[in-house]
């Protein structure tokens, strides 16, 4: 998968760009705030029809202006039937439901578009995976898994829309002396099918990332013996969801909310015994979050599509945010060598320091550096 062309105008602080890229390796250096990390979000837009920083389309939208436009040619196997490409575009506009196409014709539900443009994006709030609770760790699952399989980004939302229902009937008869267990029966019942389907796909999903992973954090820390670990933990491993949801009815009533179910999964960090965040240096763990978003990459790369065709020649656009900070430089070194490999596909990489990235690039003749300042890239 290649962006051959990009352009921009009101997007946050890119007022207008008209870029074009190189099939392997695109460079944007600049001092912080000028708006290198907002063309990667424009990227990012193209691909999952929404920001990676913000649910809120309208703040998107440069200040003072009314509307924006993003739009991207894209090349790659299977993209269109004459080869020549598709042009995706997303317009936003201040009280108006923003507008998302391909090849200028809307689509008519946008979770049609997720898994056509694959794209991994890495940046420092992945740090976050480590910090903060679950959430963030099933988000990571599920931004894989919903570029393969589009039976399992509908059960993500069916389940989610009965899980809502759930518990606002939890918190509506949390005090009432009788309350409605046929309701919650029946919601329940709807809930189980989706829940199985995606807990399935997250299992068969770690079993093929693990080696990616061990693998990508062994290249990058340059520490063959250094043991580390991700692991997959759910309730439905060793639980009946039905006969979990009628055995803790009574307390998710006094809670307001669902304690069981694939909305708890998680993921277990560890290095050699012990759990990541407890034991790992910052560089140990900045290594271990870089591993699972690059082994992302990889998995993407080399997997298959729900529709039965292989996608290797679509390797998914990588996107590398200011990834280089806290790294020692022979980290640096070993992550640039990495990804510029055959495995991955194109690249968009952000930095500070000009000398430092032209330093680290320079066996690659092809690649292209943009200069970004103020909102303008050049």
């Amino acid at each position: 998968m290649v962006l051959t062309e990009l352009n921009i105008l009101n997007y946050r602080n890119i007022r207008e760009a008209s870029l074009e890229f190189a099939p392997k390796l695109n460079c944007l250096v600049g001092l912080n705030g000028q708006g290198k990390t907002n063309v990667l979000d424009a990227i990012y837009l193209l691909s999952f029809a929404k920001s990676a920083y913000t649910s809120q389309d309208s703040l998107n939208i440069t200040h003072g202006e009314q509307m924006a436009m993003v739009q991207g040619t894209y090349k790659g196997d299977g993209l269109s039937v004459t080869g020549d490409g598709i042009t995706i575009s997303c317009g936003l506009r201040k009280g108006v439901k923003k507008q998302f196409r391909r090849d200028k014709k809307d689509y008519q539900r946008l979770i049609d578009h997720i898994g056509l443009i694959p794209l991994v994006m890495v940046s420092p709030a992945d740090q976050q995976l480590i910090e903060e609770g679950s959430d963030e760790r099933r988000r990571f699952m599920d931004v894989v898994i919903s570029q393969q399989d589009r039976k399992y980004l509908d059960c993500l939302t069916t389940y989610a829309a009965l899980l809502k229902q759930r518990n606002a009937l939890l918190k509506q008869y949390a005090d009432a002396p009788a309350p409605p267990d046929d309701l919650l029966e029946v919601l329940e019942w709807q809930m189980i099918e989706p829940a199985e389907y995606i807990f399935r796909a997250r299992t068969a999903f770690f079993e093929a990332f693990e080696p990616y992973f061990a693998e990508t954090y062994k290249a990058i820390s340059g520490q063959p013996s250094e043991i580390c670990s991700l692991r997959y933990i759910s309730q439905l491993q060793d639980r009946d969801l039905r006969e979990a949801y009628v055995r803790t009815r009574q307390r998710d009533l006094i809670l307001g909310w669902t304690s069981q179910g694939i909305h708890k999964d998680d993921l277990d960090m560890r290095l050699g015994d012990y759990p990541l965040k407890q034991v790992g240096s910052q560089g140990q763990q900045r290594t271990f979050v870089l591993a699972m978003k690059l082994a992302q990459a990889l998995y993407l790369g080399k997997g298959e599509r729900t529709n039965g065709r292989t996608d290797e020649c679509n390797k998914p656009i990588l996107l590398l945010d200011d990834i280089f900070d806290r790294l020692d430089s022979e980290r640096v070194e070993r992550i640039v060598q990495l990804v510029q490999g055959s495995e991955f596909g194109q690249i968009f990489i952000t930095d500070t320091d000009r000398q430092h990235l032209t330093e680290i690039l320079k066996p690659n003749e092809n690649a292209k550096i943009f200069h970004v300042e103020n909102g303008e890239v050049n």
